[in-house]
C-alpha cells in the first residue's frame, strides 16, 4: 500500500485551554496528574486523527513529565503536534503550559509524548502520510524523534519480557 502524502506538521497542530476548578484538584490545591494525563490522552488523539482522517488508538504513552504544578484558579493549554512518523504509527509532542490567570504568568507545567496508530476500516493499520517540519522548534522535535523512536522499541521489549516473565512465574 501506497503512503499518503506529506502533510506539515503544523496541519496536526490541536489546542486547547480549561480552567481549573476545585473538582479538578486534589487535596494540595493542584491539578491531578491523571486527569492531565486524560487531556494529554485526549488533545493527542486529535492531533493524530487530523493526521490519518482515520480512527486512531493509543500505542504508548511514552513520557509525562510534571515540572510544575497547576493550581486552582490558573488556566491549563495543552498544545499537541504529530512530530513524527512510521507506515502507520506517529508520534505525538504535548506541551502542557499553565497560565496565573490574575498576573498573565505562563510556564511550561508537562511534557509529553505519545505514539497512536491508525486504523482503517478493517480495524488494522493503515498508511498515514508523513510530516515535516518548518519551524526551528518542529525540526527539533522531529530530527530528535529516531532516539526517542529507538528508547520506544527498547522499552516495548522490555514490557515483552516482563510478560514473558510473568506468565511463566505467576500462573
Amino acid at each position: 500500500m501506497e503512503q499518503p502524502k506529506k502533510k506539515t506538521m503544523k496541519e496536526t497542530l490541536t489546542i486547547k485551554t480549561s480552567h481549573v476548578f476545585p473538582p479538578d484538584a486534589n487535596h494540595l490545591g493542584t491539578l491531578f496528574g491523571g486527569k492531565l494525563m486524560a487531556s494529554i490522552d485526549d488533545v493527542a488523539s486529535i492531533a493524530a486523527i487530523k493526521l490519518a482522517r482515520n480512527p486512531v488508538v493509543t500505542a504508548s504513552t511514552d513520557s509525562v513529565d510534571f515540572i510544575k504544578p497547576i493550581k486552582i484558579g490558573d488556566s491549563v493549554t495543552l498544545e499537541a503536534i504529530v512530530t513524527w512518523t512510521g507506515f502507520s504509527s506517529m508520534e505525538v509532542f504535548v506541551k502542557v503550559v499553565a497560565e496565573h490567570l490574575l498576573t498573565g504568568e505562563k510556564s511550561v507545567a508537562a511534557l509529553s509524548f505519545l505514539t497512536f496508530v491508525s486504523l482503517g476500516a478493517d480495524g488494522k493499520p493503515t498508511a498515514i502520510p508523513e510530516v515535516y517540519p518548518e519551524t526551528e522548534e518542529e525540526k527539533w522535535l522531529h530530527q530528535t524523534a529516531k532516539r526517542r523512536a529507538a528508547h520506544r522499541k527498547s522499552r516495548k521489549q522490555e514490557s515483552k519480557d516482563l510478560v514473558q516473565f510473568f506468565s511463566n512465574h505467576f500462573n
